[in-house]
């Protein structure tokens, strides 16, 4: 019995000394605690704020892309702008976090990303190159800029391939470039070069421009190609000496850069909508006038009227870019004939009116000449006959320097945005209820004969 306890006593000892054993096998630690994970660095602030904007920068700079491609192609001059910023748009989508995250997988993904995203920031480059030189109409600078682009390209492959094998294109912190030092400083160097030039040709040409839109256009284009050239003047001090203190801004710098780009590009398009609009609010308030006074004089229109204004400005009956100055030609025509239907004394009586009534001195000429358009129009439609002044001539309109004489029109020097602001403050006037109350005989003038 005594035996039977000892060999079942040894033979638990020896199953739990074989137990020890497999948990020391299996790396299980029983006394030592694990070492401490060192925490992740937190991300500053201006660095996760920068890579916010990464992806609306690029999508800006793919839709301003897109809006100037047709002005592109019919303007030589804007393809090399355009084609800077496609191919800036470009590299900047190579590089958005999700790409950089999905290549990083596979190690020849990442190679190829990296290298495909270096060509393209050395073409933007060179589009750059190739803009400056056109805007300085240098066709010798052209060429040269085109020969400086394809020898660049050709440097950064033939680097690349002479290099040993690698993977993702990087700079280190610790240790030598990827995939060499000679690499980096090629395509630093053309990101420089044609940054600094194109800065400098902006700045320069963007003073002496008498567009408004192109010195704004030159000027934020400008502003963005410093931001891109700090951010590779940058890596330039990383890849020399190692200096590392700017990288947090390095996003921030790119993403602004994209957004003042795209912005630059779009300036002859926002031009564009502001004009069209300015243009659409004009024949809007201009139609009411112009529609009363081709209804009285219908031979002055080139073309027969729409029903309503919001007809007139969705299917315009010529061109768009037009309309306004069509409108305004035929309201002064038809003006300068319904004047031939003014009596005697009706524009001094007008005068009287619209001054009684309160209207205020700077739209008392606006507001005289409606309720004498008015007037005149009742007279024509009404068949009363043309007044003559004593000597049997037709009466003008109004002579010079009186109170509807002020039409622009008539009145010498005038331009025609001049015309047409005045006529706006007309067409204003003419549906006032002051011209409405105006008749000349409620204004202290004879009565004139009874209407139809």
């Amino acid at each position: 019995m005594a035996a039977d306890l000892t060999l079942a006593l040894a033979g638990g000892l020896a199953g739990g000394l074989a137990g020890l054993t497999d948990l020391a096998a299996a790396g299980v630690a029983t006394a030592a605690p694990a070492a401490p994970v060192p925490p992740v660095p937190p991300v500053p602030a201006v660095q996760a704020f920068g890579d916010a904007l990464a992806v609306p920068s690029v999508v800006c700079l793919w839709i301003a892309v897109l809006l100037r491609i047709p002005a592109a192609l019919k303007s030589p001059q804007q393809r090399g702008l355009l084609l800077a910023v496609a191919t800036a748009a470009a590299a900047m989508t190579l590089n958005l976090p999700d790409v950089v995250t999905y290549a990083m997988r596979n190690p020849d993904h990442s190679h190829t990303v990296g290298l495909i995203r270096n060509l393209i920031g050395v073409l933007s480059a060179g589009a750059v190159l190739y803009f400056v030189a056109a805007a300085t109409q240098g066709r010798r600078l052209r060429l040269a800029a085109l020969v400086t682009t394809v020898a660049l390209l050709s440097a950064l492959l033939a680097l690349d391939a002479a290099a040993p094998d690698h993977g993702t294109h990087t700079i280190p912190p610790q240790g030598d470039p990827v995939p060499s030092l000679a690499y980096w400083l090629v395509l630093i160097s053309a990101h420089l070069l044609a940054n600094t030039t194109c800065v400098f040709v902006c700045w320069r040409y963007g003073r002496q421009a008498e567009s408004r839109g192109l010195a704004v256009g030159l000027r934020l284009f400008g502003l963005g190609t410093a931001l891109a050239g700090l951010f590779w003047f940058a890596y330039l001090l990383k890849a020399l000496f190692g200096s590392t203190w700017a990288m947090p801004y390095l996003p921030l710098l790119m993403n602004l850069h994209g957004f003042l780009r795209a912005a630059a590009i779009l300036v002859p398009t926002l031009f564009v909508l502001r004009t069209a609009y300015a243009d659409i609010t004009t024949t809007w308030r201009l139609w009411p006038l112009w529609h009363d006074l081709v209804q009285a004089v219908p031979h002055v229109a080139l073309t027969k009227p729409r029903a309503t204004r919001l007809v007139e400005l969705l299917w315009p009956p010529v061109p768009r870019n037009l309309l306004v100055y069509r409108k305004v030609i035929e309201t002064r025509d038809a003006i300068l004939i319904l004047g031939e239907y003014v009596p005697p004394g009706v524009r001094e009586l007008a005068e009287t009116h619209v001054s009684g009534a309160g209207v205020p001195a700077p739209r008392r000429s606006a507001a005289a000449l409606a309720c004498v358009l008015k007037e005149a129009r009742r007279n024509m439609l009404d068949g009363l006959p043309q007044h003559q002044q004593q000597d049997g001539r037709q009466q003008p309109p109004a002579p010079a320097g009186t109170g509807a004489a002020a039409v622009p029109a008539g009145a010498e020097g005038s331009d025609l945005e001049d015309e047409t602001t005045f006529l706006v403050a007309v067409a204003q006037a003419y549906g006032s209820a002051t011209t409405h109350s105006f008749t000349p005989a409620t204004a202290g003038g004879t009565p004139g004969p009874p209407r139809k």
